[in-house]
């Protein structure tokens, strides 16, 4: 069976999505590039640590081992913590939370209850209201620039970069290899896709997504490739 996934809850407030999966053999799988921040929790041999994720902008293979059961939260874009900034988290740079016996994270000089894949919504607002979770309120105006209309460009691209961990041309960038992805996925033929999501010809859309997804847009059409999209 290798590994599954599932969402366990959709959009609310700074999350867009609470997930779980489970691997029951050893597998090796692409890990796509994503454009939201977010908390992770991994529990392999017994022992469950706490991964905070920036970003990625690359595709990377990763294994997973057997009986390994994963938990977490995805961010919205601009939500983020600001002790451990997007940027310094992306492409697989994880922060590992410190964790004490009985289990309880370290953070922000605080111990906090381990959460389940069933609260970790909760565990996340508390955060926010501790003050440990923000979220710029601007960013999703600075993605399609109209925040940036009333300031500097200079000064519109710096905050969306430390909220986001991306600049805004990186961001659309993936967020436009992932819809192709899904169209693939979906039996969209490759030629539709190509001129569907706005790439030049069909090698510009196989380099991106070589690069992005890890796969060319023949394996993804085929399908058999683990992709969470």
């Amino acid at each position: 069976m290798g590994l599954r996934n599932r969402v366990i809850a959709g959009p609310a407030g700074p999350l867009v999505r609470v997930w779980a999966a489970e691997c029951d053999s050893p597998t090796d799988f692409s890990s796509i590039a994503s454009v939201n921040p977010g908390i992770g929790f991994a529990r392999i041999g017994g022992t469950t640590t706490v991964h905070l994720r920036g970003p990625a902008t690359k595709a990377s293979t990763l294994s997973c081992p057997r009986d390994a059961e994963y938990f977490g939260a995805d961010f919205r874009l601009g939500a983020y913590l600001p002790l451990f900034s997007p940027a310094r988290l992306s492409n697989l740079r994880d922060v590992v939370l410190p964790t004490l016996p009985d289990g309880r994270i370290l953070l922000g000089g605080q111990a906090w209850e381990m959460p389940t894949p069933q609260n970790v919504d909760v565990f996340v607002d508390r955060l926010g209201k501790a003050g440990l979770l923000i979220l710029d309120p601007l960013i999703e105006d600075l993605r399609y620039g109209d925040a940036a209309r009333t300031m500097p460009e200079r000064t519109a691209q710096s905050r969306f970069a430390r909220a986001v961990g991306l600049s805004r041309r990186k961001l659309q960038v993936i967020e436009r290899a992932r819809h192709a992805a899904r169209l693939l996925r979906a039996g969209t033929p490759i030629v539709d896709v190509v001129f569907g999501t706005g790439y030049h010809d069909q090698p510009h859309l196989t380099r991106s997504l070589r690069q992005l997804i890890g796969h060319t847009p023949a394996e993804v059409l085929r399908g058999g490739v683990f992709l969470d999209l």
